[in-house]
């Protein structure tokens, strides 16, 4: 089998785009243990603002600004809501400002 993509989209949010690409694979992304390759960011003027991925060699994390954090995948559909969540935190701490 080879990799299939499962979702995909973008589009402008807040005051930045957000891009949403997962695929599901025929062996997980070491370290990783699921059958998904994922990318999901936010980016304003180019630049990563908030993002997770599962990189190989590094596994399921996330991105913060600056900072990197691991992240506990559980579904397609748990990670989309958990960016989700983060990306509406987000914005609303940029209208504060």
């Amino acid at each position: 089998m080879k990799a299939q993509e499962v979702f995909r989209v973008k589009q402008a949010y807040g005051s930045g785009i957000v891009e949403i690409v997962i695929w599901q694979v025929p062996q997980p992304v070491p370290p990783s243990g699921h059958p998904y390759k994922y990318r999901l960011v936010y980016a304003v003027d180019g630049q990563r603002v908030l993002g997770y991925d599962n990189e190989r060699g590094k596994g399921d994390h996330k991105h913060v600004g600056r900072h990197e954090e691991s992240y506990r995948f559980i579904s397609p559909q748990q990670l989309m809501a958990d960016f989700m969540a983060d990306l509406k935190e987000h914005c609303h701490d940029e209208t504060d400002s």
